[in-house]
């Protein structure tokens, strides 16, 4: 357990060093806030706010990114926003006057950038106006390193666009880290560790449940098979990708995202992107991803079951008989209500067919993407009703089933959880009575099963409420803006935040939602969420024992 707790932190070390020596880059260096007068952020600092002018010329370059905007484009944009501020009057000040001037503030020198002042400027971009990309830091690094290795997909990077911020060989490391933590960092050491009671203990840990019925009693050959099978897996989506549209590049980082129930895209708009490029391959694209991510959330002794023909096992599964039926449950609970609220319409003229493919193809996608901790998005779920918001929450805090690559509790402890607290109500009030617990009608021999389930339940509530309350409280509101609408938000949004980094989903609600990510979160908490992804990767037990004294000890 030491071994594999701290190899991962050695990992999540080695892994950032691409991001910090490659010079990366998740933002640029402004940030503005909802209305003109509220002072600007330079590199985190707050300065003095802007004019009316100032901020109509601000404005479209934020939009713009690091990539900036050329000379015509500026000017076009400048009055157009400078019209909007002052309902229909026309600028006094050229745009470029106003720029040079803003560079004559201080701070703002080192951030603005313009036409022809950086010598190393891409062509493309030389003779633009421009804001500074801030590069990743070394809480960004980790950050984006361990939520790679854990199979989390939360991210701080805020254009995944541009090859200038962010490179292509940065961009392919980033989905190998899913690719690595999705084989499973415990399955690696249980492979090194062979048949030694380190290795059983560790395989234990990655499968809570009572042991599967004709699984090899060897665990370094059950090891092989299972990378064998995964990586197998990863060529198959690969090629499948491919065939749809998808060019090399991109089919084999989506792989990686999605048989590590990562998440991590080449894309800003995630899946959603090649919808949007063609509808048609896009549709097809998603279907396939749905596919290979409910296979990922799969028991990998399941799946070499099913390779070799014996199909009934899996059937028999009482736990990937319950994970079918909630995503088939949840699903119609999603499309449902968000018909009702009119979630899934694209325009006013879509016929009720089209919206009921539409809810079943974004409902589908978004249910299995949470349930398995993937966290790929093809829809704004941020958008959908209070209700459908409310369960993809609750469905954060279900997760795959055990011995698969997704993280979240597990399937098969919610069985066990909910089966032990009958038993205990039942005992309350018929203390003489002795049941044994029962899965799939047979009683399950551990006798330490029950108290290591409830351990479990406890230790999860613990590490998110105590989370929770650290980001609420020490987390700036500036944070989420300076609407007191988006205040409001902070405790949803940092509770999603911490549920969805304990349980390696990803995205979450509100400043994490679908079309957001964590780069505004201040350096600390940021490596809170690089904890809480480790913890909840690791089972728990493997990361907090490194912490006790007593581990340490010989005796």
């Amino acid at each position: 357990m030491a071994i594999v707790g701290l190899s991962w932190i050695v990992a999540t070390v080695l892994g950032a060093l691409p991001y910090l020596l490659s010079g990366s880059s998740n933002k640029i260096a402004v940030r503005l806030f909802e209305h003109q007068d509220h002072a600007p952020q330079i590199y985190g600092d707050e300065v003095s706010p802007l004019t009316m002018a100032e901020y109509a010329v601000v404005k479209p370059l934020v939009r713009a990114g690091a990539k900036g905007l050329s000379r015509e484009a500026l000017k076009e944009q400048y009055q157009a926003t400078y019209a909007v501020i002052t309902k229909g009057e026309a600028p006094k000040q050229n745009y470029g006057e106003v720029f040079e001037e803003l560079r004559e503030l201080p701070h703002w020198r080192s951030a603005l950038i313009a036409p022809g002042e950086d010598p190393h400027a891409p062509l493309d971009r030389s003779e633009h106006y421009r804001i500074r990309p801030v590069p990743m830091n070394i809480a960004d690094a980790i950050f984006e390193s361990q939520s790679g290795f854990s199979t989390t997909g939360a991210t701080v990077i805020a254009d995944l666009e541009d090859p200038i911020s962010l490179p292509h060989c940065v961009l392919f490391w980033r989905s190998s880290t899913h690719f690595l933590g999705g084989l499973g960092i415990i399955v690696l050491f249980v492979v090194i560790l062979g048949q030694g009671s380190a290795g059983k203990a560790l395989m234990r840990n990655e499968i809570p449940g009572p042991s599967k019925e004709g699984s090899h009693s060897r665990m370094q050959h059950t090891a092989w098979t299972f990378a064998g099978l995964y990586c197998g897996l990863n060529l198959v989506l690969t090629i499948l990708l491919w065939i749809l549209g998808m060019n090399v590049f991109d089919a084999i980082c989506h792989a990686f995202g999605t048989l590590a129930t990562g998440g991590f895209s080449t894309y800003n708009s995630s899946l959603g992107h090649f919808y949007q490029v063609d509808p048609v391959s896009g549709a097809w694209i998603e279907y396939v991803v749905i596919l290979f991510m409910t296979v990922a959330g799969t028991n990998f002794t399941l799946l070499f079951f099913l390779m070799i023909g014996q199909a009934h096992r899996l059937v028999a599964d009482i736990e990937w008989r319950y994970y079918m039926g909630i995503i088939v449950g949840v699903t119609i609970i999603v499309m449902a209500f968000g018909m009702v609220y009119d979630d899934f319409i694209v325009d006013p003229e879509t016929s009720a067919v089209s919206e009921f493919f539409f809810a079943l193809r974004y409902g589908l996608f978004q249910v299995v993407s949470v349930i398995t901790t993937t966290g790929y998005g093809t829809h704004d779920f941020d958008q959908w009703n209070s209700f459908g918001r409310g369960v993809l929450f609750l469905l954060m805090f279900v997760g795959g089933c055990a011995g698969s690559t997704g993280g979240g509790v597990k399937v098969i402890r919610h069985i066990l959880f909910h089966k032990i607290l009958f038993l205990q109500l039942e005992k309350s009030y018929h203390p003489s009575v002795v049941r044994p617990l029962r899965l799939g009608g047979k009683p399950v021999d551990d006798p330490d099963l029950q108290n290591n389930i409830l351990i479990y339940f406890s230790l999860i509530l613990v590490l998110f409420v105590f989370g929770w309350m650290a980001v609420v409280t020490f987390e700036p509101d500036l944070t989420w803006g300076t609407t007191e609408e988006h205040i409001e938000h902070k405790l949803i949004d940092s509770a999603t935040a911490v549920a969805a980094t304990l349980n390696n989903v990803g995205p979450g609600l509100g400043i994490i939602g679908a079309t957001q990510n964590y780069a505004n979160f201040t350096w600390w908490t940021k490596l809170l969420f690089t904890a809480l992804m480790m913890i909840g990767r690791l089972e728990i037990f493997a990361v907090l024992v490194l912490f006790m004294p007593r581990f340490w000890r010989s005796r």
